[in-house]
């Protein structure tokens, strides 16, 4: 029976890094079969096959290390972007079944449901608990979430997370030393933000 192996990815818009964690594999044995829109991954009976990959990949420009505890392996983008997720058909079938369909307009107005709005504004006002709704709590949801890794973590991970959080300015948090540790954390402002320093 084939093992499942954990996996965690980040990626920047020209390359997704996928960090496969298969403590103590043989670089001899490691086989990984690059696709367009496919990742196979075997070592012995432990494999992982990613498809479809969310976005092409250049094949020949991909590359692998494989370390003491985990294999890394950095896919090249063929068309730069976020992919945010690994697998996944792209682009989204659901954008193109509206278009296809036929869509017809009447000019009928409909009635308005007052006692269905009122109810619904009452409702929405309830407090819904995390379970129902992980975005409920925001910020001090968000950080509880944030301590249990961190009071979770190793030493190398805290180490990552601190230094990444505070070179970045707020803007990464990651828990991969072996890159932080390389040299300083850019800053990355969500998308349509520009970073300014304070002075």
């Amino acid at each position: 029976m084939a093992t499942t192996l954990r996996h965690e990815f980040y990626e920047t818009d020209e390359k997704l890094t996928l960090s496969i964690f298969d403590r103590g594999a043989d670089p001899g044995a490691v086989n990984i079969k690059f696709e367009p829109r496919k990742l196979t991954y075997t070592n012995g009976d432990k494999s992982l096959v990613l498809e479809p990959l969310k976005g092409q990949i250049t094949t020949d420009a991909c590359e692998f290390t494989v370390g003491k505890v985990k294999v890394e392996i950095r896919l090249v983008k063929t068309v730069p972007g976020r992919w945010g997720g690994l697998i996944g058909d792209s682009p989204d079938p659901l954008a193109n079944s509206a278009a296809s369909s036929s869509v017809t307009t009447t000019s009928v107005k409909p009635q308005k449901n007052w006692e269905g709005i009122t109810t619904n504004i009452l409702t929405a006002e309830k407090e819904k608990t995390t379970e129902e709704d992980p975005n409920v709590g925001g910020d001090s949801t968000l950080n509880g979430f944030f301590q249990k890794i961190f009071g979770d973590a190793d030493e190398d991970t805290k180490r990552a997370m601190m230094k990444s959080y505070q070179e970045s300015g707020g803007t990464t948090l990651s828990t991969n030393w072996d890159e932080v540790k390389r040299g300083t954390v850019e800053v990355k402002p969500p998308a349509g933000s520009e970073w300014k320093k304070w002075n």
